[in-house]
């Protein structure tokens, strides 16, 4: 059979994938004779388009529940996205905008209406993706958050908390995004550095003799019409005269107080403080402790409204260059300073945050929060690496209240509606809405339409904290078979960054609605970051688009390129030579089955390589040890790093060296069989990392019944090595290394035979391995001899001398200058670490890994001495 000379991973990635899909061997049923093993994708946005991060984390994931499902465990992946309220109405009002449509000029149900058909036109694109990269979920369970079971299973989870008295609706203070027009959660709020500018201005003491001034430092000028006092420390004597006095705000002459809290520092800034509650979080709080007014002077959008009495109508930047002008024509600016600061913006916009007053609904977190820390704390979910253990825990700790409304109306409608007279009831339906409706007011007549419902949505996060349950339907039927033998799913593969917003808020659901957690691992996977150290995004334009990598290098070179350097949780400095590195391991596998296939048979042959087919199984069981033992500890990256030295390295640098016939001479059978029995081994722990070439090549070995492919095949099981074989043929290949480079040093050529002789120093010889070291480093003669062996190049491996005689390979004059030189210079460094090393200060002053360094620099100097010594005395 003709083997293509080049792997080409176009022709075989489409054709293996369509028929994984085709066989079913990515759909999952309840098995009660098989242990279930259980993933839930985090779910994309339904606007997103695969990036870098989804790269990264969706292999994981796949290599996950490819060996599980090797391991004869009921693999279940399930894909779906999530609605992504604030993203995908952005996208709509967008597209509205570019056909003449104004969102303002619809109605609630007119553009929901553009919205689901958005969603049915784009929304599926990323999962289109993935099945590029291989991943293997079934595709028939897909989920989407907004899908009818899912909505309903987060309005009943709304009524049910709100009830239980852990949702109310209350003002307190949020980050508003003017431009979305809703309050936004923190972890769509994005911080950007940026120099900023501190505005010193005069407020002018109220009832002074003469005019007298106090300074207060502020970054935000045009918020001084909504301040409700000026703060100073009651320690700091500066002020003392000021205690129980009035200012007046610059510019609008409005009285204010001045009040005295130790929560000012005298140290920062002049130890005056505006206080604008509606504007700032922890002037806000001030203002509840001293009970001081609120004034919100801002609009939805960040103009300024009629409350602010100046500026009003303009764009708080624009009021903010107005107002730095008249301030300093009125002689009350004293000076501005820039300084570092930091922005918060909006993910979604890019607007900047504005800090806001607003009424809102919120879920208490401080209950629930208690058995999802604990379950972390004590490992029952067990976080991978576990250093994060401690953020879990101060975030857990320290938990706030969560704001879940969201001013939209692409999302889950807030399930409250309000009666005639304000008040409201909360129901899973509009039916259930108005009997309470009713019965609250002892009003019979009441209709439905005399209700309003909620104009605003819930977060988009109140779905997905429910998503391990709800892709199960276990709030529509609790006790379905699905949600019974998946659940508790098994590992959850994710970023950091949401460790708190979506992870915590999980097992925060899994206790309250299941009693139980959601997941047994948590495998956080670090950011990918380019060579500068810098986050991959668009708007830097240092993130290489995916779909053109696996077109250029395919998909297992790129897979196996991400996880070439991605430990858990520590970020990965992405180079495209290591995609490169990726689809070059790729075309060594293809090359190595190349040589094996093109191998004739002679059945008559004897098997002369016992010793190279014990090692290899013995090596194979060894590092299949080392895998397995990274896989348990969630070491993905280790455990393909293991796998690649087992493939490269020991089967296809040295094994099949050791066993490959001469020049277009054939190969015994036995000898055959036993490399193919090998090569599908190798190709199965290869298999969760890349899928692709492995199930091509397994094909191609022989024929295979129609359900007999790789993805579904037996993952190997641990089997014992030897120990001393391996150790004794790690010399072998040492001693090849070795006489291999002295070809180089000397220009000797590959194809010129050498002798080798061997001065035994260890009782146990190299008989079984004769033929190995003959064949790999083409010797021609090798002897065992007592003495040294003169006119001869020497090496020491596990304690054996080994020497090559140079008569009629070199030059022996030559050779002997220029070792000479080589001693000369060893000597030269001995004697300056010597000198390092006996001076008492360095010694003493140094770390100790500095100490032992430079020792074994001295040990390796003398020892390297004493070679070139008796390399000399031999010529």
């Amino acid at each position: 059979m003709s083997i293509s000379t080049k792997y080409n991973p176009r022709e075989v990635e489409e054709k293996w994938y369509s028929s994984w899909m085709q066989r079913g061997f990515f759909r999952s049923t309840p098995n009660p004779k098989k242990e279930p093993y259980t993933i839930v994708i985090p779910p994309p946005n339904v606007t997103g388009v695969l990036h870098m991060g989804h790269m990264l984390n969706n292999t994981i994931q796949d290599v996950l529940i490819r060996r599980a499902r090797m391991k004869g465990k009921e693999a279940c992946w399930v894909p779906g996205t999530d609605h992504a309220s604030i993203a995908t109405e952005a996208k709509v009002v967008a597209m509205l905008k570019e056909k003449g449509i104004n969102k303002a000029d619809l109605t609630r149900e007119e553009f929901l209406k553009y919205a689901w058909e958005w969603k049915e036109k784009y929304g599926g694109i990323i999962l289109e993706q993935l099945k590029k990269l291989g991943a293997s979920c079934d595709w028939d369970r897909t989920r989407f958050t907004m899908e009818d079971d899912m909505s309903a299973a987060v309005i009943e989870v709304f009524v049910d908390l709100y009830r239980k008295g852990q949702i109310y609706r209350g003002v307190r203070m949020v980050n508003w995004d003017p431009q979305g027009k809703t309050a936004l959660s923190d972890e769509e709020v994005v911080p950007k550095d940026t120099m900023a500018k501190m505005y010193h201005l005069n407020y002018e003491v109220v009832g002074a003799a003469e005019p007298t001034y106090i300074t207060v430092a502020t970054s935000r000028p045009e918020t001084i019409m909504a301040d409700v006092a000026v703060a100073v420390n009651p320690n700091d004597e500066r002020y003392t005269h000021l205690h129980g006095k009035s200012v007046h705000i610059p510019l609008l002459g409005k009285e204010i107080p001045v009040i005295l809290d130790e929560y000012v520092s005298i140290e920062f800034g002049t130890g005056a403080l505006k206080v604008t509650p509606a504007h700032d979080l922890n002037d806000y709080e001030l203002g509840q402790k001293h009970q001081l007014p609120t004034i919100d002077i801002l609009n939805d959008d960040g103009t300024l409204n009629e409350k602010a009495q100046l500026y009003v109508g303009q764009d708080r930047f624009a009021a903010r260059r107005n107002i730095v002008k008249d301030l300093q024509e009125a002689g009350l600016l004293v000076k501005i300073e820039e300084y570092a600061s930091v922005l918060q913006t909006s993910e979604r916009t890019g607007a900047v945050i504005e800090p806001r007053l607003s009424m809102q609904w919120w879920c208490k977190m401080d209950k629930m929060a208690k058995p999802a820390l604990d379950a972390v704390m004590n490992d029952e979910i067990r976080l991978h690496p576990p250093k994060f253990k401690n953020m879990y825990r101060s975030w857990m700790e320290n938990v706030h209240d969560w704001c879940i409304s969201r001013q939209l109306w692409w999302g889950q409608q807030i399930p409250a509606y309000y009666l005639p007279d304000g008040s409201f009831v909360v129901a899973t339906s509009a039916e259930e809405a108005l009997e309470l409706a009713r019965k609250q007011s002892g009003n019979d007549n009441l209709q439905a339409e005399d209700l309003r419902q909620d104009e605003d949505v819930l977060d988009t996060w109140f779905s997905s904290w429910l998503w391990p349950i709800s892709v199960f339907d276990g709030f529509k039927d609790p006790d379905n078979k699905d949600i019974l033998y998946y659940y508790p799913t098994n590992d959850l593969v994710t970023a950091p960054e949401i460790l708190f917003f979506w992870v915590a808020r999980m097992i925060m659901a899994g206790f309250e609605f299941r009693n139980e957690p959601p997941f047994r691992n948590v495998y956080l996977t670090g950011i990918v970051r380019d060579t500068q150290g810098r986050k991959m995004s668009k708007q830097l334009g240092n993130s290489p688009d995916p779909l053109d990598l696996i077109d250029q290098y395919g998909a297992d070179g790129v897979r196996a390129g991400m996880l070439f350097s991605s430990p858990a949780g520590n970020d990965l400095l992405f180079d495209e030579k290591l995609v490169e590195q990726g689809r070059n391991f790729s075309n060594k596998i293809w090359n190595a089955y190349r040589l094996i296939k093109g191998w004739e048979v002679d059945e008559s042959l004897p098997c002369p390589n016992e010793t190279a087919m014990a090692w290899f199984d013995s090596r194979f069981n060894e590092a299949f040890v080392q895998i397995e033992d990274h896989f348990t500890k969630f070491r993905i990256s280790d455990a393909l790093l293991a796998v690649y030295k087992l493939v490269w390295d020991d089967f296809c640098s040295s094994y099949l060296e050791m066993i490959k016939p001469a020049y277009q001479q054939p190969i015994d059978k036995q000898t055959l069989d036993t490399t193919i029995v090998y090569l599908e081994k190798v190709l199965k722990v290869l298999h969760p990392f890349m899928p692709f070439i492995t199930e091509e090549i397994w094909h191609d070995l022989k024929e295979r019944k129609e359900k007999e492919y790789l993805i579904v095949s037996a993952w190997p099981k641990q089997d014992k090595f030897d120990k001393q074989l391996n150790e004794k043929m790690e010399s072998v290949l040492k001693i090849v290394a070795a006489i291999r480079n002295i070809r180089n040093s000397k220009n000797i050529s590959p194809n010129k035979s050498l002798d080798l002789a061997i001065k035994v120093m260890n009782q146990d010889g190299y008989e079984d391995f004769i033929s190995i070291i003959r064949k790999l480093a083409n010797i021609n003669e090798i002897s065992l001899v007592q003495e040294n062996v003169e006119g001869a190049i020497s090496f020491v491996e596990a304690g054996d001398e080994f020497f090559i005689p140079m008569e009629g390979n070199i030059d022996v004059e030559a050779e002997r200058e220029r070792l000479q030189k080589e001693l000369e210079y060893t000597r030269g460094f001995l004697n300056s670490v010597v000198k390092k090393l006996s001076n008492e200060r360095f010694v003493s002053g140094a770390p100790e890994a500095v100490i032992a360094n430079e020792r074994k620099k001295q040990a390796d100097a003398e020892a390297k001495i004493h070679a070139i010594e008796q390399s000399l005395a031999s010529l």
